[in-house]
């Protein structure tokens, strides 16, 4: 059985521990794992690992041992209490080992919690967890949290009272940061008003938001895509001098091309593919933009050229790295021109 939105957020909070298995799947591997934490504390509890109630199994190991998955699920604890076993970064080639064990489930037996990255519609490991009604699988597609998710996890984070314009700062903030990212926040948030009765405030959401270094990023990564070679000196020297390493540059840059060239690959045009990207109305629309502007194959020399910069950024090499990206940087720029 298939979850989504709001119905999905509530199962993970309070799984069914009679029900076999639980699939979750998604592009954003952080997104996935916070989700797949909390299914796995609802199910065992906080002293189930601990307890040896939890037995976590890598893809890599069932492919070499199929039956490990279907013996953890039916072995019998030493400790009393509800099992979970953990499969991680499971794919469709092991479908059948997985239904298999599905299949030998009985009440008593360990839950199965499998974890996978992003699944097309015809997968057949998503498929198995569709159509059984002994399991539930919840996909996360790369969209940002929804209003009911962002205030339950303000309730788990201990803030209640909420002014409203505070409301819409943690909301925008869910959009534009990542989800570990997020969490944190909320965290940051839950101990700077704890013991404090009155309500958030936008001032301290904006306090206590991440620092605005990713901001300058963003900016010297847009300044690239859109070929302002003159900008990118200072720039560059003042995210460098903010603590930014040339591998954190060139991983924003990676991911901001790879938005943009699948943009312009999208059959629905760029700005149906941005709809769920990262960033405000403005940022958007320049992605959309850069998108049109640069075209496919021009992208696709773009992405090589910062693959084989991150190589030589994590090689032996001895060539100062700020230095190597600074080239890159302006042979992208270049490039766009």
């Amino acid at each position: 059985m298939n979850l989504k939105g709001a119905e999905a957020a509530r199962y993970l909070v309070k799984p069914d521990p009679g029900r076999a298995g639980l699939l979750l799947a998604g592009a954003d591997a952080m997104r996935v794992a916070l989700k797949r934490a909390e299914a796995v504390l609802a199910l065992v509890g906080p002293q189930g690992e601990a307890e040896m109630r939890l037995t976590r199994i890598s893809a890599a190991n069932l492919r070499k041992s199929p039956s490990l998955v279907s013996d953890a699920m039916r072995e019998t604890g030493f400790f009393p209490g509800p099992r979970v076993v953990l499969l991680e970064e499971a794919g469709d080639g092991l479908s059948a080992v997985i239904e298999a064990a599905i299949k030998e489930w009985r009440p008593g037996d360990a839950n199965l919690v499998v974890t996978a990255g992003q699944l097309t519609g015809k997968s057949t490991l998503k498929t198995l967890f569709d159509k059984r009604p002994d399991c539930i699988s919840v996909i996360f597609y790369d969209e940002p949290p929804s209003r009911e998710e962002i205030e339950s996890e303000l309730k788990k984070a201990g803030l209640t009272q909420i002014d409203a314009k505070a409301m819409e700062d943690i909301v925008g903030l869910s959009r534009a940061i990542d989800p570990g990212d997020f969490r944190q926040t909320l965290e940051k948030l839950s101990l700077y008003k704890h013991g404090d009765s009155l309500p958030l405030t936008s001032a301290e959401v904006a306090a206590l938001a991440p620092a605005t270094i990713e901001g300058e990023v963003d900016d010297l990564i847009h300044a690239v895509a859109d070929g302002r070679v003159a900008d990118l000196g200072p720039m560059l020297q003042r995210v460098s001098g903010q603590g930014s390493s040339a591998v954190t540059i060139c991983i924003g840059a990676l991911s901001h091309f790879k938005t943009l060239h699948a943009a312009a690959c999208d059959p629905a045009g760029p700005a149906a593919a941005l709809k769920w990207a990262r960033g405000g109305f403005k940022q958007k629309e320049a992605m959309q933009r850069q998108a049109q502007h640069w075209g496919a194959r021009t992208l696709e020399r773009a992405l090589a050229l910062l693959v084989e910069t991150d190589l030589t950024l994590r090689s032996s090499s001895k060539a100062p790295t700020m230095a190597v990206m600074e080239r890159a940087l302006i042979r992208l720029a270049m490039m766009k021109r």
